[in-house]
């Protein structure tokens, strides 16, 4: 899937789709920790993962930009760090320069203010005022993947990004998730339509059925129950 066929789709689906998508097609479901969100409310990012491990020094930003496609997201491992912001606003500005769709950051940020200004989405843990107080060795594979959490993301998959949070999956399945993403959003909508109609989401998915059954075979899931009719407000 290309850059603006992933901006297409994605601009009519939210992660939480894509994640009980990937649950529908048995792939992991990596999630950035929830303490990870959007400098700006609302904001939506969706690209290729360009990772980057900081170390002390912006020039590995500078670096990664130099390999980074249009549309490609900088996901930047500070090791979580809550002692110093290691991006700000003269990184996200260059970032928007190069064509980047956004900045991933598994640590702090800083001049929000103007961050907010330059518009492209920036998700991180938070901001603190002070930079890098140090400048440790660099690894030699700093560009080739980046920590994000307990997960370890690269250039093979994307990242998506929304309110609830941000969601990496593999570009080799992404079209694979994506069509089923778009199948349990519809489902969810008619389910949604019916009961402002006045059907119970109860009725809908006939969940005195389930009780019935589940009396008889104990070990019935409400999940197994849900694809037998068709339901999709778990996965």
């Amino acid at each position: 899937m290309n850059h603006q066929e992933l901006q297409r789709r994605f601009a009519k689906l939210t992660t939480a789709h894509l994640a009980d998508a990937c649950i529908r097609a048995r792939l992991p479901v990596r999630c950035a920790p929830a303490l990870l969100h959007a400098v700006v409310p609302g904001s939506r990012l969706a690209g290729r993962v360009c990772p980057a491990r900081h170390v002390g020094s912006v020039d590995v930003f500078l670096e990664a930009f130099e390999g980074a496609a249009a549309g490609d997201v900088l996901v930047v491992d500070n090791g979580g760090r809550l002692d110093e912001a290691c991006v700000g606003d003269l990184v996200v500005l260059e970032a928007q320069a190069a064509g980047l769709e956004g900045v991933v950051i598994w640590g702090l940020h800083r001049d929000t203010a103007d961050i907010r200004a330059i518009g492209l989405p920036v998700f991180s843990m938070g901001a603190i005022p002070t930079g890098p107080l140090r400048l440790d060795a660099r690894p030699q594979d700093a560009l080739e993947s980046a920590a994000v959490g307990d997960l370890t993301v690269g250039r093979e998959e994307v990242v998506l990004g929304d309110d609830d949070g941000v969601l990496f999956i593999p570009a080799a399945h992404a079209e694979d998730v994506f069509t089923l993403a778009e199948r349990i959003r519809d489902t969810e909508r008619g389910q949604a339509e019916q009961i402002r109609a006045g059907v119970s989401l109860r009725g809908q998915v006939r969940f005195d059925t389930f009780l019935s059954q589940r009396r008889k075979v104990p070990s019935l899931s409400f999940r197994d129950h849900l694809r037998a009719v068709g339901g999709a407000i778990e996965e």
